[in-house]
């Protein structure tokens, strides 16, 4: 893949960048672990891995506060892990247990925390749409300054939901972005066969907001657009649309075999797309950071990831009496 540089836009500082590489590797140890405990058989039901698009998460989060909302897909562990959400309690939820942040009645499709604004992962195709807009005309409504983001695949860009959403936001001039992730398949579908427009950005854009379409693998060009989408949000300008072409390294789900993909695919995409080895290649040539601090780490994070799985398999599973609880809101 031929990338430019970035345009000139936002300055990091060393603390930023050190904080943006930790975040993407977390996530990146995070779904790896995942993946291989889910192959233990440690986790049940279906996970679908976020590793490939670590960028994406990372630059629109770091644009963000706790008080923002974030909505999600089936794919969410790494937007939860971007906005903030406790590692160790990500992992018991997926696994099940007690000490879950959803005290393990969510899972991996589910794994929420209003405390840092995740709405929650979404295992409905398209779901998170209208419950950003809800979060969205809430700030709008309380002049809080809020801002929400809903995070959408190729494959969720086509339901009639989002384009209901996206219309009312605009209707309302609501603070959401719509965070569409092409990561070229919805499932096993390609995105060249299911988009009849080719253009997931050109078509928001066609419901009378602010939409481009930006390398996905690139941390800085996502920030970039992401921070002009934010502030707008913020000052009063209504919605916006952001397309970030990216890819993803595993199938749809653990175990998905991928017949629908061409033959060395995967690996030419390991050797070319990956946000990460880019995002280390930028900031060690531009000399923004030393190798050692990130060697330091790597280390830190898969000390994070190690105590995360033995703390969440030695813990309990909920009890039977936890059935009947937290599953109404009582006002």
């Amino acid at each position: 893949m031929t990338r430019r540089k970035t345009p000139s836009g936002p300055q990091f500082d060393t603390e930023q960048l050190l904080h943006a590489y930790r975040t993407m590797r977390t996530i990146r140890a995070f779904e790896t672990r995942v993946g291989q405990e889910f192959e233990k058989g440690t986790i049940p039901g279906f996970t679908h891995l976020y590793s490939a698009q670590e960028a994406i998460a990372t630059a629109v989060c770091m644009n963000l506060l706790d008080s923002d909302y974030i909505g999600s897909t089936h794919r969410g562990h790494g937007h939860s892990i971007a906005k903030g959400c406790d590692v160790k309690g990500m992992l018991a939820e997926i696994m099940g247990k007690a000490t879950g942040l959803c005290k393990g009645k969510g899972g991996s499709m589910h794994v929420a925390d209003l405390s840092k604004g995740m709405l929650g992962a979404n295992g409905i195709v398209g779901g998170s749409a209208p419950l950003c807009v809800g979060a969205g005309l809430s700030a709008k409504t309380r002049g809080t300054r809020g801002v929400s983001v809903s995070f959408i695949g190729d494959g969720g860009s086509n339901e009639g939901v989002v384009f209901e959403s996206m219309n009312l936001a605009v209707v309302l001039k609501l603070p959401v972005l719509f965070m569409y992730e092409n990561n070229g398949y919805g499932e096993a579908t390609g995105f060249s066969y299911a988009v009849g427009s080719g253009d997931i950005s050109g078509r928001a854009g066609a419901f009378g907001m602010p939409a481009e379409k930006v390398d996905g693998t690139d941390f800085f060009a996502v920030h970039k657009a992401v921070k002009v989408a934010v502030e707008r949000a913020r000052d009063g300008g209504g919605p916006s649309a952001i397309e970030a072409m990216t890819t993803r390294f595993g199938g749809h789900f653990v175990g998905d075999p991928q017949l629908y993909r061409a033959k060395g695919e995967v690996e030419q995409l390991r050797r070319e797309m990956d946000c990460i080895t880019y995002f280390v290649d930028r900031v060690l040539k531009d000399k923004s950071v030393t190798r050692k601090a990130l060697q330091q780490i790597d280390e830190e994070v898969d000390a994070l990831i190690e105590e995360a799985v033995e703390e969440a398999l030695a813990a309990p599973y909920p009890a039977p009496e936890e059935l009947f609880t937290d599953v109404y809101k009582t006002y």
